[in-house]
């Protein structure tokens, strides 16, 4: 199957503009919705909900540590109740809202350092499946395709909720199949750089990290970062390579 196209939209907040939203939605699958912790508000969410309509998008909750400041970058030493309890009330707004526009959440995928200790650390992980598998409605949870992935397969189906496996277009591995840290040089791609890792993708399944060495991942969806001025700009070539025949 080929790989779906995911986005982190509505992260604007009030005056503050973030993202190229109505650029990027004709052209993606599923739509990363924030939910009002690291960015968002209930306006820019109702108004990224109406978009998604519009266009025939799948949404996601984009749920975060509650860090506007640090746009949801900084990690919090929140314990696992907390996290259950941050997951289900921001998955609820957002599904709330969207119910009110004749849609409905369909996954979550968490933000920047929730998302970072999801994937590095096993009780942030649980917490977070254990969240989405108390959530009334059926959800999903989208994260990093990882050599460890059948590790957290195994853990999903025990909390019997499904995953759905991320990679990033416009962002560096390292050879342990990790995000580079955005203070590494090479941690954002330049548009020449992140199309040739959507073919190699797209096309092998697999991606070069920073050293050369080829990595191969069991990714279901790419990701172009809503705040990365050069993927969004790229994203209709994006696109394109993902549905050449």
């Amino acid at each position: 199957m080929a790989l779906l196209l995911n986005c982190d939209l509505g992260e604007s907040f009030g005056a503050w503009q973030m993202g190229l939203d109505h650029d990027v939605f004709p052209h993606i699958n599923q739509a990363n919705i924030a939910c009002g912790f690291h960015a968002g508000d209930p306006l820019v969410m109702l108004n990224t909900l109406q978009l998604a309509k519009q266009h025939g998008v799948m949404i996601g909750a984009h749920p975060a540590y509650p860090d506007l400041v640090g746009f949801g970058r900084r990690s919090m030493n929140c314990s696992s109740q907390e996290i259950r309890a941050l997951m289900l009330y921001q998955i609820g707004a957002l599904d709330g809202m969207a119910q009110s526009t004749g849609q409905s959440v369909q996954y979550v995928k968490p933000h920047g350092a929730l998302y970072n200790d999801m994937m590095a650390k096993v009780e942030v992980r649980q917490a977070i499946m254990q969240a989405i598998k108390d959530y009334h409605g059926t959800l999903t949870l989208m994260l990093q395709a990882t050599p460890q992935w059948q590790q957290h397969k195994q853990e999903a189906y025990a909390h019997g909720i499904e995953l759905c496996f991320e990679a990033f277009a416009d962002r560096g591995y390292d050879d342990a199949g990790r995000l580079l840290p955005r203070s590494h040089p090479s941690a954002l791609h330049t548009r020449a750089d992140m199309l040739a890792q959507v073919q190699q993708l797209n096309a092998h399944g697999s991606i070069t990290t920073v050293s050369g060495k080829t990595l191969e991942l069991h990714a279901d969806s790419l990701c172009v970062h809503g705040d990365n001025l050069a993927g969004v700009q790229a994203i209709a070539e994006v696109k394109a390579l993902l549905t050449a025949p």
